[in-house]
């Protein structure tokens, strides 16, 4: 690596900004593999489909919901192979496999593989939740590490709106060759980035780790800010050392790690129920709907676009405001308006089978309100949050059990969501999701501290009890007494 602080000015954020996008291609790479069923489904079912035999409603329900299935045991195996071979090691077994699943379905157009190709794709979305924030922390300093944290989702609804896009105007092949162009593109950048510094320090290259800190700092190894980072970093391993080596057992044996496990975990499970999986799936209804005596008149692709752009939008905006507002705003807020959305979207269903006045104009605002709020609150902050409130050690693995708790929850709602819907009514279905926003924008007022710029020992220190915190200085009052005797 080159010190690039010749070039920059010294301290400069544009290193770990550069690092950030790289370490995030793969995430690009998922979004448009997840975009990749909504145009390419329409076309396989279709009398024109490139396979000669169109596909039937349930292979193509089992080709869209199978990555959620595998990724639930993926977000476990990835958690393993991030702690054992390493940050960047991982992140290029990710974009191996999703070579590997373009590849298969360039090669054949059998039911068969399709499915095989979207189980191994679902070990790509299993690894990209679980690594890239993973890295995007280890990498940032504290200035910037909401907004490079947020490139995640930036990049996922990207590549989900690039798909769409594409899958509009090119061929079915011409799109498979641009996906598989994706991972061979990012195996051969990425060779230049560093692994994380946390990493190094966890295998106890103190040199490497140097080296990988002045680079993304644009400080030279001997400067005093990288060795004070760097004595930060051991510390905190240090400290995780003395700890029990089983993670999910030192957890539980903790008080302030079980409420940091259970801030992550809610947020996790309410970004998958909000309503912004089931919103996306149910959109060409919702969108029918609404054009009824409006003029609006949308296909299918039209629709997944406008909800794509809405995605993006959200999200470029989330990587600025993250940290000028904080997490804590930022979340409640889109969480607020959220849950308002699908009530009100729910409301309108109501009035609407009373036969009562209903404005075709609603749910079409609220559609874009609810999917918007996703992206620049609901999964911006939870992913960002959950990455700032554990240390090196419970990183990993914490973030792989919410993922997989988040897949089950996604998994259950692309298979039930229409049975559901059929069963009680759509109406009791929305008022269900705005509750769940509404009810995570109460816990996160109460519960929730602010992690903007604050470092783990700060953040900890909210999470205690005003008894614990009473305890804890009568403690350090002690000891500082014994010492002066």
């Amino acid at each position: 690596m080159g010190k690039y602080f010749y070039i920059f000015q010294e301290g400069s954020k544009v290193n770990q900004i550069i690092c950030a996008i790289v370490v995030n291609m793969p995430v690009f790479a998922y979004g448009a593999g997840i975009g990749w069923v909504s145009p390419m489904s329409l076309l396989l079912q279709s009398k024109d489909s490139p396979r000669g035999e169109p596909l039937t409603d349930l292979e193509v329900s089992w080709i869209a919901a199978i990555p959620y299935l595998t990724s639930i045991p993926g977000n476990y195996l990835m958690a393993n192979l991030v702690d054992k071979l390493g940050r960047k090691m991982t992140l290029f077994i990710i974009s191996g496999l999703t070579f590997t699943c373009w590849s298969i379905i360039l090669s054949s157009m059998e039911v068969w593989a399709f499915i095989l190709a979207r189980a191994i794709f679902g070990m790509t979305m299993a690894g990209v939740y679980v690594t890239c924030p993973l890295y995007t922390k280890e990498i940032s300093s504290n200035e910037v590490r909401g907004m490079l944290g947020s490139l995640v989702i930036l990049f996922h609804t990207t590549g989900n709106l690039f798909l769409y896009i594409i899958g509009d105007i090119l061929s079915y092949r011409t799109i498979l060759w641009i996906c598989l162009a994706m991972p061979t593109i990012h195996l051969i950048i990425f060779m230049m980035m560093p692994e994380s510094p946390s990493y190094l320090v966890k295998k106890n290259d103190m040199e490497g780790a140097g080296r990988a800190l002045a680079w993304l700092r644009c400080r030279t190894e001997e400067d005093p800010k990288v060795m004070s980072e760097l004595s930060e970093i051991k510390k905190e391993q240090t400290k995780d050392e003395e700890s029990n080596k089983f993670v999910l057992k030192a957890i539980l044996q903790d008080k302030i790690l079980v409420r940091a496990f259970t801030i992550a975990m809610v947020t996790a499970l309410a970004r998958e129920v909000c309503g912004a999986i089931p919103v996306l799936n149910f959109a060409a209804e919702i969108f029918s709907m609404s054009s009824e005596g409006s003029g609006i008149v949308l296909t299918p692709n039209q629709q997944a676009m406008a909800l794509g752009a809405v995605q993006v939008i959200g999200a470029s905006i989330a990587s600025g405001t993250v940290e000028r507002a904080g997490r804590k705003p930022l979340y409640v807020t889109t969480a607020v308006i959220s849950g308002l959305s699908m009530c009100a979207l729910a409301s309108w269903f109501v009035a609407k089978s009373y036969g009562l006045y209903a404005p075709s104009w609603l749910p079409l605002l609220t559609l874009c309100l609810c999917i918007f709020c996703d992206s620049l609150g609901l999964q911006t902050v939870s992913v960002i949050v959950t990455s700032e409130i554990f240390s090196f050690k419970y990183r990993g693995s914490v973030i792989a059990m919410t993922m997989a708790s988040a897949s089950v929850a996604a998994f259950l709602q692309m298979v039930f969501f229409k049975s559901f819907v059929n069963a009680i009514g759509v109406q009791v279905a929305f008022f269900f999701f705005g509750i769940v926003c509404l009810g995570a924008a109460v816990f996160y007022i109460i519960v929730v501290p602010e992690t903007k710029k604050r470092s783990l020992q700060e953040i900890y220190g909210d999470l205690r009890t005003k008894k614990e915190k009473r305890l804890e200085r009568e403690k350090e009052m002690e000891i500082s007494a014994e010492k002066s005797v």
